[in-house]
């Protein structure tokens, strides 16, 4: 092969645009709204949010808007599948099954949404602050949440529950009992690492307090994994107020929940099975939309990802 030889004619000076290169092209973004550009960029995370806000609104006005109230008994109709007056059908005493599975949307979503904003509130305070002070405080607290984890979770509720009286403030209580230790454990953890950082050192050097470095500058550079945690705490707590309702130790009647109404629907399954198949339906699609929902979190909110 022949060698050519480079002539300068060869060659064109195309210059520089000093304007063009110093031109921000792509606009500055602070992390949170960059974890939301990429969350409303993930397809099955923003699909899970559209199915969790049709599930809210239907549990708010479904029950409103129909004609049948969750409690009212028609003999005269009962065991009755999908109709235009009945959309899910009516149980073994004639009450309207759409209206009873969104009342129990109601009372199943309230107790998941209170019982780990409960879990979430403590594990927060508990393991930011034994993050913190380390030491001896940290070793005491965490044997305390080993403890707690060293016996199953269903025992402590099943006890909790004998104890205490069945229903609605008691199945918040047995959730919250037991379930702030694995937040607790995440926050410190943390905590751990972000105590050691640059800024916590200059605000301990200006005269902050204990309390003030947790609040201001621990925990909301740990809010991260916090509201990933949070995402998938709920449909947990879900699932745990239906098995604990099927159990029999949940929502007595004549209230109701999709755990109490899965337990009626499994007595009726060989003869009436549509009474089991819309209150498990809508467990699972609810607790499937937290789930990817949490996964869109997880990925958005992780530096790592940053594109």
């Amino acid at each position: 092969m022949e060698n050519v030889k480079l002539e300068k004619d060869m060659f064109k000076v195309i210059g520089k645009d000093i304007e063009k290169a110093d031109k921000i092209v792509r606009p500055s973004m602070t992390y949170w709204q960059d974890a939301r550009r990429r969350l409303k960029a993930n397809k099955m995370a923003m699909l899970a949010l559209v199915i969790l806000s049709v599930v809210i609104l239907f549990t708010i006005f479904a029950p409103m808007l129909s004609e049948h109230t969750y409690d009212h008994q028609d003999f005269a109709h009962k065991n009755e599948f999908s109709s235009s007056s009945h959309f899910f059908g009516t149980d073994n005493l004639g009450r309207d099954l759409w209206v009873r599975c969104w009342r129990g949307a109601r009372v199943s979503l309230f107790i998941a949404v209170v019982a780990t904003a409960i879990n979430v509130t403590i594990g927060i305070l508990y393991g930011g602050i034994a993050g913190y002070l380390g030491g001896y405080v940290d070793i005491i607290m965490m044997r305390i949440v080993e403890v707690i984890y060293s016996i199953p979770s269903m025992l402590w509720m099943i006890l909790l529950l004998l104890v205490l009286k069945p229903g609605l403030k008691t199945i918040i209580i047995t959730i919250s009992a037991t379930g702030w230790g694995g937040m607790a454990r995440l926050v410190r953890g943390q905590v751990l690492q972000i105590k050691q950082m640059e800024f916590v050192m200059a605000s301990k050097t200006l005269g902050a307090s204990s309390i003030r470095v947790i609040l201001r500058h621990l925990i909301p550079n740990a809010m991260g994994p916090i509201i990933i945690s949070l995402t998938f705490q709920v449909p947990g707590a879900i699932f745990t107020e239906a098995m604990l309702s099927y159990l029999g130790l949940g929502i007595q009647p004549p209230n109701t929940s999709w755990g109490s109404l899965a337990n009626a629907g499994t007595k009726m399954l060989l003869v009436f099975p549509y009474q089991l198949f819309f209150p498990a339906l809508l467990i699972c699609i609810t607790m499937l939309a937290f789930n990817l929902f949490g996964d869109g979190l997880r990925d958005a909110l992780d530096p790592r990802l940053r594109k």
